[in-house]
């Protein structure tokens, strides 16, 4: 119930796991004199805080900039990559959006591409190896070119900056039931394709990407669009028919 200072109190369902090669279960936990304008990641630190003069082991879980910028902070949330609201990452999260007395259940984002490394910490860095394979420009180091001088229309421009808000936080691949993570790989293919600086790798950038995708053993897209549902930043999944278009693009282009 909530208390006469208007503070909540939640049982917490978290998972917790020592490393990638050991088993791990839900562990439950109960925070009390909560604000409800606290955000999420905020709760969990009132909680660590709670652990550490148990002298308990605090609950691993990642932040970094906690303003829906880095995307470092994704967890799910009763079953929903970053929680029930849409368009926010976890840090964006507040718990009133949590009705005082509630159980929550924390887990870490679940793909084989993303091992556990500890509690709610997952290795992302296959997204990393993705960019890496082609999600780059070439230029010419020295002094910047005046702005206007490489002209893009306004539609183009905003086309590319909605793919160009994807943060990699790996809520697409979380919320798809094959791990595909094709909206992340999609947006980051669609960008540069529409904008001139890319078009000097746009022959072989979605071959290799698309390439690098599979190895890193994501899975394929099915079309269920969970992703675009779960995209703090609503990507749209027509990256995603851009993707194969260039995919095919490349394919046709080398015979």
């Amino acid at each position: 119930m909530m208390s006469t200072n208007g503070t909540r109190s939640y049982s917490l369902r978290i998972w917790r796991q020592n490393d990638n090669s050991s088993p791990g279960a839900l562990v439950e936990y109960r925070v009390s004199d909560i604000n409800p304008q606290m955000s999420f990641l905020e709760m969990l630190d009132h909680l660590n805080d709670t652990l550490e003069r148990k002298h308990e082991v605090p609950i691993a879980f990642e932040s970094d900039c906690r303003e829906g910028i880095c995307g470092t902070c994704g967890l799910m949330i009763d079953g929903r990559p970053h929680g029930p609201a849409a368009g926010l990452t976890t840090c964006g999260l507040r718990m009133r959006q949590f009705a005082d007395g509630a159980t929550i259940t924390i887990e870490p984002f679940r793909a084989n591409a993303f091992p556990v490394l500890r509690d709610l910490v997952v290795d992302r860095q296959a997204f990393d190896r993705i960019i890496q394979a082609g999600g780059y420009i070439s230029v010419n180091c020295g002094q910047a070119p005046e702005a206007n001088s490489m002209l893009i229309g306004k539609d183009v421009a905003e086309a590319a900056m909605d793919s160009a808000a994807c943060i990699g936080c790996g809520a697409c691949v979380a919320s798809c039931p094959n791990a595909s993570a094709s909206l992340f790989v999609g947006a980051k293919i669609r960008q540069l394709a529409l904008l001139p600086q890319g078009q000097a790798e746009r022959s072989r950038r979605a071959l290799r990407m698309v390439e690098a995708m599979d190895r890193e053993g994501f899975g394929d897209c099915s079309n269920h669009g969970e992703c675009e549902a779960a995209c703090p930043k609503g990507i749209s999944i027509e990256s995603i028919a851009v993707m194969r278009r260039e995919y095919m693009r490349t394919l046709l282009a080398r015979g």
